[in-house]
């Protein structure tokens, strides 16, 4: 598996992270770099050629949300922040800053290059044009609007006209809840009377294309007595 000539900056003073990071990411293909603190990851990235950083917050010289503030100044390059500060207060002010992720320590090296992957496709995305305007994306799952086609993880999904409409009502409409009512009215043209199975099994249907684990949903979010919502 190769990541395409992408390179990784790893910015902690731990060597035995950086050692575990670097078996883990060399296997998938990436290219690194190392820093120890803030100050050097600045002048890495002042001249070298960097996709994504994955960074400690608590370095000495200069410490991960300092560096991660005077990097949003002209870059907009996904950050990654590592931390054993796992308080919810912490990864509000990291997200808050410009962060884009904010991973717990002790972590898992698989789940962390799960991460990194996706926020790597995120941003290639963004920065591709105007060509994929007609693509929604909810983290490794991705939706065209034009061609149909949904993909997990880059695999791609086959959903009904009616599932890929509900995923796609949903996905445009991020963090509004829609009643089982109105999601039968809008993709059925029809009144919603006895509707609520009907949608309920288009769901459970999406849900076991889509997810990896169905029981415990990634995407599609029920809102118990309300109806359903994709959040991020």
């Amino acid at each position: 598996m190769t990541a395409h000539g992408k390179t990784i900056l790893l910015v902690d003073d731990e060597p035995e992270i950086l050692e575990l990071l670097r078996i883990y990411l060399r296997n998938e293909g990436f290219a690194l770099l190392v820093a120890h603190n803030g100050k050097e990851a600045l002048a890495l990235l002042a001249r070298e050629r960097i996709d994504l950083i994955v960074m400690d917050v608590m370095m000495p010289e200069m410490d991960g949300m300092e560096s991660c503030l005077r990097i949003r100044e002209t870059s907009d390059i996904p950050i990654i922040f590592l931390s054993a500060r796992g308080q919810e207060l912490d990864k509000i002010h990291g997200l808050t800053i410009g962060a884009d992720d904010y991973v717990t320590k002790p972590f898992s090296p698989l789940e962390l290059v799960a991460r990194i992957k996706s926020h790597l496709r995120r941003y290639g995305r963004h920065n591709a044009g105007p060509m994929n305007q007609d693509e929604i994306v909810v983290d490794n799952l991705v939706i065209n609007g034009s061609t149909h086609v949904v993909t997990v993880d880059e695999r791609q999904v086959k959903l009904t006209p009616r599932e890929f409409a509900i995923l796609e009502l949903l996905a445009r409409n991020r963090g509004i809840v829609f009643s089982m009512e109105h999601i039968y009215e809008r993709i059925w043209k029809a009144s919603a009377i006895d509707s609520n199975n009907t949608v309920m099994v288009h769901v459970r249907k999406i849900r076991e294309k889509t997810e990896q684990n169905p029981r415990q949903p990634k995407y599609i979010q029920t809102v118990w007595g309300v109806g359903y919502k994709i959040e991020n």
